[in-house]
């Protein structure tokens, strides 16, 4: 038998013995970190918490400071409120508007001021589109619509902190066909007058739209690149951005290709 070389004797086993003590240490911290991680998961609890009628939810907000208030847009059914954390539902738009909602926000800075955006953002293939922009001022009790009426479908809404009368809107538009309509809206007087402040391509409409919590001049936006036909779905294209303001707005700045984020064709993007 040939001799061990005195490398592998004396280094190469001295290595194996720091490689087996932490493979140890790893299996135990994976051990605990997966213990920790079920005792997380065994203490929530889901539950079907409703509306039970008025098609799948597009969209669900809470409101700061009140737990169990909620307001939910479904594909078909208009907006639905709760007061007891899910236990009931009463929907607050019969009567005013229904259909297809795509986005609902209520206002941090007064939350009587609500905000609801017609058309689901789910593009499926038997997605139903909304009827613009509709708001209310006493919490439910009464509805106006506000404009955006070409806008089809609209993906996202956002209020300034402390001006419910300052909304960003992300409108995606038709999807069965090329539009001008599509872009990022924007409204200081509570929907009286829309400016559109970012527009991607007739093709390419805005699907998410994000405030910076905090700083609500630093806003991110997404487009989509989106075609959907009676027998197609067509999802991605060179207008599929993500995008970013400094300014509240007044400019923006494609940040598609910056450092980290994915190469190649962009479909849907959340942000």
């Amino acid at each position: 038998m040939k001799e061990i070389p005195r490398f592998f004797s004396k280094t190469g086993l001295g290595l194996l013995a720091i490689l087996l003590v932490w493979a140890f240490a790893f299996d135990s911290h994976a051990q605990q970190r997966l213990s920790y991680d079920d005792q997380l998961h065994e203490a929530v609890d889901y539950r079907l918490v409703g509306p039970h009628r008025g098609g799948r939810s597009s969209s669900v907000t809470g409101v700061p400071g009140k737990p169990l208030l909620f307001y939910s847009g479904s594909t078909g059914g208009g907006v639905w409120r709760t007061t007891n954390g899910g236990q009931t539902w009463e929907n607050i738009s019969d009567g005013y508007f229904g259909g297809s909602i795509g986005a609902v926000a209520v206002s941090e800075y007064d939350n009587n001021v609500i905000y609801a955006g017609g058309g689901e953002k789910t593009v499926r293939g038997n997605v139903s589109y909304g009827y613009g922009m509709w708001k209310t001022i006493d919490g439910g009790k009464t509805w106006e619509s506000i404009g955006l009426p070409d806008s089809r479908h609209i993906g996202r809404i956002r209020i300034h902190p402390r001006n419910p009368d300052h909304v960003y809107v992300a409108v995606m538009g038709d999807l069965y066909k090329d539009t001008p309509n599509r872009g990022i809206y924007e409204t200081k007087d509570g929907g009286k007058t829309w400016n559109k402040i970012l527009f991607a391509s007739e093709r390419a409409g805005f699907v998410d739209l994000i405030m910076e919590p905090g700083n609500p001049r630093v806003l991110y936006a997404s487009s989509w690149d989106i075609r959907r036909t009676p027998y197609s779905l067509e999802s991605g294209g060179p207008d599929s951005k993500l995008w970013k303001s400094l300014d509240g707005g007044a400019t923006w700045k494609d940040i598609s290709a910056n450092q980290g984020l994915p190469k190649g064709l962009w479909g849907l993007s959340g942000v």
